[in-house]
């Protein structure tokens, strides 16, 4: 009679399902991906094990089509990394087990990636396979003796047990020919400073197990020193490393700089920006790399010899998927570490309050780096330019065009900070008031002068810049506002002999980075100008200023984590000047110098900011100090989506410890044609609240008359 599996399919249900399993297929271990009837298509799904049996008559039963033995099983520790994110997050486990697959390899049509050898790893040399596995230990003693290609097995009909070794852990498939060894790390480290001697001697010796490390340095602290050399400690014990970042912009030049560090090592990216193909290659030479770099997505790589997670830049918004499963790669990150027990080091100049309470509390060791690894310099001078007192001249004051004037006199270079690309917010009539809204959403369309079209950048419109007001008829329509567009347009007027580069997402690809780290550092650029693309990451000797423009507004925005994120984000753009042995200069224009976010800005104190937030925050019963989740409706009308959460409000267990808030239209109310609207739940107790999700999800689906969308968001950042 044939066997039962249960089989993990990419849908909205949240079950699994039954699927008899022919004999000719043989055993089919969990975590093998396998080709499965579903309906009137085909389906890829993840094999989850034999089941004793199933509520479906046998009769009924479908059988698995194929096992797709063209491409590894996930690993163990994968599944469960997958069970406890679809726990926690509430999302069906077989969406999660196959979003952690890059999309070329969800499909069930054959794949060949570059990997073309089999190479015998450290537990093969040693391995003894049981005595019946004859075929299998002949494989593994032609290992001992050399790798063997892809197309060696396939001819020698050794392709299952070559799957079989890889599973076991004694053998790997690698993009790497066999006489290619691996060279010993001969680029030599930077002279570590005292702060980082001291860091390292706390850290070093807990790299044998998990434990959560915070490491609070400021902007050229030497924070991927510190993680260099921990990787370097975690490699020569024969393990992996997972660096996680929170840009793509950013993984090019870090991997340049990882490769100079570990010549011959086996290092791989991943990130949503490479091709279908290279991004299914990377994933899969995850199993056999040394250190893999990469966005939140990386988060969910196989790695079988795991040793080290490192975030970086972990307070990042970045790391937190905003559809789909609504995951924090960094809290994901944590508890993967504690599932392998392996230590995750996080970093940041700025850290989340989120983990800098868990780091006050003693849950996370703090390791602090308070001044910058280049022993000339310092932490630049933070002026602020009174916008009560001082005109402004499209979007300049005299003291910050007069600050650029000087830093171009000596040749230095300056950095130029607005968060708004684009040519201007929006096109205005100044004879009705009309402001060129988006017919699809809550927002404004974006005036791209270069492109001549107004661009909606929620929902993606794109439309011609009409000539005449469509209110009254007049052709005379202003741009309103500052974009980055515009502000590089100003400086090219108002500085004609200044090389400008301006830096966006219209700009910006990542093949681009490196072009621009070479102009930048062969002086061939005067002036950056950009967005927050511009904000972390980047290193460059000769910056010496940072001009910041139009940064008030989250001052009174109702996101009680806005005042965070400024600082944060002003804290990393202050960080871009001064990073060698020239002095840093930062001015900023601002209409309230006397907020208290500039007072501690001033004076570079992160840690004292951060106590009042925190100290807000308790009395406020808001995050850190409470949990919280956001269930979010669209429908065609706002009334539907009301409606349909009201009702979702109603079927809430009746739980003294979560609190359940009334249902409201979202801060962006309309998206894509789309109204949008909310109810947040919260608790002091994390497990009260997680048990009222579990018992309060399974009755959202009964509810009538269906909306366009709902989802669960755990823990969100944005409101």
């Amino acid at each position: 009679m044939p066997s039962i599996l249960q089989v993990a399919l990419d849908t909205p249900l949240y079950r699994l399902f039954d699927y008899r399993l022919p004999d000719e297929l043989g055993e089919v271990a969990p975590g093998r991906l396998v080709e499965v009837p579903f309906g009137r298509t085909r389906q890829t799904g993840v094999a989850l094990g034999p089941a004793a049996g199933s509520s479906i008559d046998s009769a009924r039963l479908r059988d698995v089509i194929r096992v797709l033995d063209d491409r590894p099983a996930l690993p163990a520790d994968l599944l469960r990394l997958a069970r406890f994110c679809a726990d926690y997050y509430h999302y069906p486990l077989g969406a999660i087990l196959l979003a952690t697959l890059p999309p070329r390899l969800r499909n069930a049509t054959p794949f060949v990636a570059d990997t073309p050898w089999l190479v015998v790893t450290d537990a093969g040399q040693v391995a003894e396979p049981p005595a019946r596995a004859k075929a299998q230990r002949a494989l593994l003693d032609a290992l001992r003796a050399a790798a063997r290609s892809r197309e060696e097995l396939r001819a020698g009909k050794q392709v299952r047990h070559a799957t079989a070794l890889v599973e076991a852990g004694w053998a790997v498939w690698s993009r790497l020919p066999p006489q290619t060894g691996r060279l010993p790390q001969t680029a030599a480290p930077h002279a570590a400073t005292a702060e980082q001697q001291q860091a390292l001697a706390r850290l070093l010796p807990a790299l044998a197990e998990f434990g959560v490390h915070l490491i609070h340095g400021v902007t050229g602290s030497g924070k991927t020193e510190l993680y260099l050399r921990l990787i370097d400690d975690v490699l020569a014990r024969g393990r992996q490393a997972l660096v996680l970042i929170p840009e793509i912009a950013l993984t090019p030049q870090l991997e340049q700089h990882f490769r100079r560090r570990f010549p011959g090592r086996h290092i791989t990216s991943l990130h949503s920006g490479l091709a279908e193909v290279a991004r299914a290659e990377n994933w899969l030479a995850a199993f056999d790399c040394d250190i893999l770099l990469g966005t939140r997505l990386s988060v969910f790589a196989p790695m079988p010899r795991l040793g080290l997670i490192v975030v970086d830049e972990e307070h990042d918004a970045s790391f937190k998927q905003q559809d789909s499963l609504r995951y924090s790669a960094r809290d994901v990150a944590i508890a993967r570490g504690k599932q392998a027990n392996v230590p995750v080091a996080l970093g940041s100049a700025t850290p989340s309050l989120e983990s800098y309470a868990q780091a006050l509390s003693g849950r996370y060791q703090l390791i602090e780096l308070k001044t910058r690894a280049v022993s000339a310099a310092r932490l630049p001078d933070i002026e602020l330019v009174d916008l009560k007192h001082i005109p402004l001249d499209n979007g300049l004051t005299r003291p910050a065009l007069t600050a650029l004037t000087e830093t171009l006199a000596r040749g230095e270079q300056s950095l130029v900070f607005l968060n708004r690309r684009g040519y201007a917010p929006a096109l205005y009539c100044p004879s009705c008031a009309w402001v060129s809204p988006c017919p699809s959403c809550s927002a404004r369309l974006v005036f791209h002068r270069h492109a001549r079209r107004l661009k909606c950048h929620h929902c993606g419109l794109e439309t011609r810049i009409p000539t005449e007001c469509p209110n009254c008829g007049n052709p005379d329509l202003k741009p309103l506002g500052q974009g980055t567009q515009r502000l590089e347009e100003t400086l090219t007027a108002l500085l004609p002999g200044a090389r400008i580069r301006r830096i966006d997402r219209d700009t910006m690809r990542p093949r681009a980075w490196a072009e621009l780290g070479e102009a930048v550092h062969g002086g061939a650029v005067d002036i950056l100008v950009g967005t927050q693309m511009l904000a972390k990451g980047h290193d460059f000797p000769n910056m010496t200023l940072a001009l910041i423009l139009d940064t008030d507004g989250a001052l009174y925005s109702p996101d009680f984590r806005a005042t965070e994120r400024l600082f944060a984000q002003l804290m990393q753009v202050s960080g871009r000047a001064g990073r060698a042995d020239k002095p840093g200069r930062v001015v900023i224009q601002t209409a309230f110098p006397d907020h208290a976010l500039f007072r501690y800005l001033q004076r570079h104190d992160y840690p004292g900011y951060a106590r009042e937030l925190l100290a807000e925050r308790k009395q406020l019963d808001l995050p850190p100090y409470t949990r919280q989740v956001l269930l979010r409706a669209e429908a065609r009308t706002m009334d539907a989506a009301l409606a349909f959460l009201h009702r979702a409000a109603a079927l809430a267990p009746d739980t003294p410890e979560v609190s359940v808030f009334g249902a409201t239209p979202a801060p962006m109310a309309r998206v894509a044609n789309l109204e949008r609207a909310q109810l947040l739940i919260q608790s002091t107790n994390r497990l009260a609240l997680q048990a009222c999700v579990r018992d309060w999800r399974p009755q959202l689906d009964s509810i009538k008359p269906r909306v366009a969308r709902w989802s669960l968001d755990v823990d969100p950042l944005v409101f």
